[in-house]
């Protein structure tokens, strides 16, 4: 079975030889193969490169162009500076002065500089792998864009100082966020990942209103696109959990404070679950034993169609044993 059999099978609840592997792996990825996180985020070869070594060493199930949040933030026009090997800056918001939104351009995928680089990465990524490995492309949320354009602090304000002003640059970042996966999905992407990080910082309500509808049109587009749909908040979801299935995700990610069983009887069988265990005290800090644990634990939990994933981003440092820990419990799950 490979890994995108291995995929379709547990999304539909059918047996496979172990659940799927689906880890984040970013700047991991990057420094295991000794490049600087600046050529990871600006050099999609590298990227590709990077995936690559995650799925011949680490077993991984999926080939992703997730790398960072500012590929359309750039690509609109913000400030975004690269140091050689730390995380992308925000310099200034776009829309640091409101009034600006009205001047404001959709990016073209196929142009933009770091928008075209994404394309670049999943088409050569499913040169390597064909339909072997799922390709997963990505886009930022329409709330998670909009925070990006605007910054964290005064978007969050502006949901009560400004709610139709926010409303108009939600319906722009949406726009273009369902014109990026259909070029992704075009150029070969056999998922597309949404990240809505800040809905995590939102109350149920605010979700409802300036989260969800959004996420439901793109998922809604992705579908009609034929691609699987993962939806990745950050964070503790747990009061947004009964909106979050609403929003029409194949997959959802849950994030370490998720109580994961609870979900699980949640969601029933209408998603998958991607996680959950904490990427820090467990996969970073724990010992191989307790990855094991966690790994076997979490898809209990989770379900005959769960996923196994650290709760978010795989760090830099993860000790090797750890991440092998974690494979050998999926094929032991499998041959149970």
């Amino acid at each position: 079975m490979n890994a995108y059999e291995r995929l379709m099978a547990r999304l539909k609840g059918e047996p496979v030889d172990r659940p799927p592997n689906f880890n984040i792996f970013m700047t991991f990825a990057a420094r295991h193969i000794g490049r600087p996180l600046s050529e990871y985020y600006l050099d999609y070869r590298v990227l590709v490169d990077a995936n690559l070594a995650m799925v011949e060493e680490f077993e991984s199930d999926i080939m992703q162009a997730i790398s960072d949040p500012y590929r359309e933030a750039h690509d609109f026009g913000s400030n975004i500076e690269f140091p050689a090997d730390s995380l992308p800056l925000c310099k200034e918001p776009l829309l640091k002065d409101p009034r600006r939104l009205k001047a404001v351009r959709k990016p073209d995928p196929a142009s933009g500089r770091r928008m075209s680089d994404r394309l670049n990465a999943v088409r050569l990524m499913r040169e390597n792998v064909g339909d072997d490995i799922p390709v997963m492309g990505w886009v930022e949320g329409a709330l998670a864009e909009a925070a990006d354009l605007r910054g964290d602090t005064h978007f969050l304000m502006d949901l009560y100082d400004s709610p139709e002003w926010v409303l108009d640059l939600l319906e722009l970042c949406t726009e273009t966020a369902i014109d990026f996966a259909r070029a992704q999905v075009e150029a070969g992407a056999h998922i597309i990942g949404l990240g809505d990080a800040i809905g995590s910082q939102v109350s149920p309500e605010l979700y409802r209103r300036f989260t969800l509808p959004y996420e439901k049109k793109i998922f809604k587009a992705v579908h009609e696109m034929g691609a699987i749909a993962r939806l990745h908040i950050c964070g503790d979801t747990t009061r947004i959990l009964p909106d979050m299935v609403e929003s029409g995700a194949d997959i959802i990610d849950l994030d370490w404070m998720v109580d994961m069983e609870t979900a699980a009887e949640m969601f029933g069988d209408r998603v998958s679950l991607c996680g959950n265990f904490d990427p820090v005290a467990v996969m970073l800090q724990g010992s191989s034993e307790d990855v094991y644990r966690a790994t076997q634990e979490c898809i209990t939990e989770g379900g005959f169609r769960s996923i196994s994933a650290a709760g978010c981003e795989v760090p830099i440092g993860t000790p090797h044993d750890n991440l092998r820990a974690q494979v050998q419990a999926l094929r032991d799950i499998g041959s149970a």
